[in-house]
């Protein structure tokens, strides 16, 4: 095989329905950042749901398309393991981290037990008053009638607050937590708009493991509290973290992107989807009930984490193909929601769609999204709030989306507020 043929077949600019099946390559971050994924995963849903891909720069891997299989993959993790990273990429030897998601039972259970609590329902009721509050005060700062970047003022800003709160963390430092999720994420944000090099992320995620060390250290010596660290810090199974730089790097990261990504890009992409469903805008002005439902709906429709991959511990089959032990498995949840066999027009919002917790952005199984219900309760606050204030918050040009193939996201989003 020459070297051409070796190479990936860069798909960005192609007709989706011309390439070859066995050119098709997912993974391609650059497909995600122009919007041009989607029409090769609904070819991939209809032709090959289960499908191989052989040449990548992430080396061999299976794509998984629809909704049921994927529900499957994920809910059977003896068989398609988490370990050694959820990445389609392979661990870097530059940055070795090792989070609970990329455990499997019962370590996973046991490092996920520990800080479990920090998104109990009885914090989550501390935290209600919380959010609105800082909610309220972001949007009543906004420029009424002025064109400004929506991502930055309201969708960084208000997670950024949270995560400061989960993790006790002064509010004067809320922004280096978003900092370190997006160096974590090797989000383009970092260095415009190339990925940020290994040598950067380690230098850079140092900088985090020694803050939370430090932090750890005060925590450890007082009385247990709700944060995550002092959590972690007291909990048996994990008390001993600090002590294992790889797991414990690995755990402030997880929580880190975990809690920002998911919300964060959803505040953006429920602006962005209201504005490109109009008729939904109007029925959500018309019935503002509607927007626990809506939450749900937003959270499918945008899918902020767009991929997540497993490694097979055994010969197995899955849609009727047989994929072999070590084969990495990506699970893409962003297809499988957009699925028209689970889904009815799946690729519209429809705020009052029945059902629409039936979606997979927060996983299945043991990986199940832990901070799924505080994730919906901000989301659910900042459009009570906006709702109170705003007439619509229009959508002025194109949004610039995140180059990743697991983080389905955006870099700006320009927009103006109308008031009531």
């Amino acid at each position: 095989m020459d070297d051409q043929v070796r190479a990936p077949l860069r798909l960005l600019g192609l007709n989706p329905n011309e390439v070859p099946l066995d050119r098709i390559d997912v993974s391609q971050a650059e497909l995600f950042e122009h919007g041009e994924h989607w029409a090769y995963l609904e070819r991939l849903r209809k032709e090959a749901p289960v499908h191989y891909c052989a040449v990548s720069d992430f080396g061999p891997y299976c794509s998984v398309t629809k909704f049921q299989d994927i529900a499957y993959v994920d809910k059977h993790h003896k068989i398609f393991s988490s370990e050694p990273t959820i990445t389609i990429s392979e661990p870097s030897e530059e940055v070795p981290f090792q989070s609970f998601i990329q455990m499997d039972p019962p370590k996973h259970d046991h490092q996920r037990a520990a800080v479990q609590g920090s998104v109990a329902p009885m914090n989550l009721a501390k935290y209600e008053e919380k959010i609105r509050g800082w909610a309220g005060a972001i949007l009543n700062d906004l420029p009424i009638g002025e064109v400004f970047d929506w991502v930055p003022r309201v969708s960084v800003d208000l997670t950024a607050q949270m995560l400061a709160t989960l993790f006790d963390v002064p509010f004067e430092d809320r922004l280096k937590l978003t900092y370190w999720s997006d160096v974590a994420a090797g989000s383009p944000e970092i260095t415009g708009n190339n990925m940020i090099s290994d040598t950067d992320r380690a230098q850079e995620l140092g900088k985090c493991m020694a803050y939370f060390a430090d932090l750890w250290n005060k925590k450890v010596n007082a009385p247990p509290t709700n944060d995550i660290i002092s959590m972690l810090a007291h909990a048996e199974s994990t008390k001993d973290l600090v002590d294992n730089p790889i797991e414990f790097l690995g755990n402030l990261i997880l929580l880190l992107v975990g809690g920002n990504d998911t919300t964060r890009n959803s505040i953006s992409g429920g602006v962005l989807a209201l504005n490109q469903f109009p008729d939904q805008y109007q029925k959500l002005r018309d019935d503002p009930s509607l927007i626990p439902n809506m939450i749900s709906e937003i959270i499918r429709w945008q899918t902020p984490v767009s991929s997540m991959t497993r490694r097979v511990t055994e010969d197995t089959e899955l849609g009727g193909k047989t994929i072999r032990k070590g084969d990495k498995v990506v699970m893409w949840f962003i297809s499988g929601n957009r699925d028209d066999e689970v889904i009815s027009n799946p690729n519209e919002l429809v705020i009052d769609r029945e059902n629409a917790r039936h979606h997979l952005s927060f996983g299945f199984g043991v990986h199940r999204c832990m901070g799924n219900r505080l994730a919906e309760m901000q989301l659910r606050i900042v459009w009570e709030e906006i709702s109170k204030r705003f007439h619509k918050i229009e959508v002025m040009e194109e949004p610039l989306r995140t180059r990743s193939n697991m983080i389905h996201g955006y870099r700006q989003l320009m927009v103006k507020v109308h008031p009531l």
